[in-house]
């Protein structure tokens, strides 16, 4: 295919043009990139220096009161548990005192002889359940103490190092 001389200049001309945009876009885009590396940065340094604070400033005054006081409100409910328990342990194991005394069983049989049952030899349902109230009062007792005592390392989200090496990424703030 031959082509005229006049093509031919048209020709390099449009190549020439092509080519020197093709220079520009390059050009434009390596600006563009170290714009954006630039903008990252500033992001960073940004969340750290005013995100962050203000997310701490919030959970402290916030979040964390409330945990302490759900912290506290655990505590004294296991120790009322505790002490609910305990009385209601006692006032079974006292009325069982009451009934075995032998002046209240004298005293009911001159009243009524027939009201008594006859006295058991050996074990029987109330010790039972006796025994059964007990280690459901134990049980409350060691989860109330676990639960106050456990370790509540899970909770936290380690910090990261402020020092560190950015990534290009904008950070995500750490609470």
């Amino acid at each position: 295919m031959s082509l005229s001389r006049k093509r031919r200049k048209e020709l390099k001309r449009l190549r020439s043009t092509a080519e020197e945009l093709w220079g520009d876009q390059r050009d434009v885009l390596d600006r563009s990139s170290s714009v954006a590396r630039e903008a990252s940065r500033q992001l960073n340094l940004l969340a750290r220096e005013e995100v962050v604070p203000r997310v701490r400033t919030g959970y402290d005054s916030y979040v964390r009161p409330g945990m302490d006081q759900a912290r506290t409100f655990a505590r004294n409910a296991g120790s009322q548990v505790e002490r609910t328990l305990g009385s209601a342990l006692g006032s079974v194991l006292s009325i069982g005192d009451i009934a075995n005394d032998t002046r209240v069983r004298r005293a009911v049989q001159r009243v009524a002889p027939s009201a008594l049952p006859p006295e058991k030899k050996g074990a029987g349902v109330g010790t039972y359940l006796a025994i059964g109230a007990g280690i459901v009062a134990a049980a409350g007792v060691a989860y109330a103490v676990w639960q106050t005592f456990r370790a509540d390392d899970e909770l936290w989200v380690a910090e990261d190092d402020q020092d560190a090496p950015s990534s290009g990424s904008a950070p995500s703030p750490v609470i």
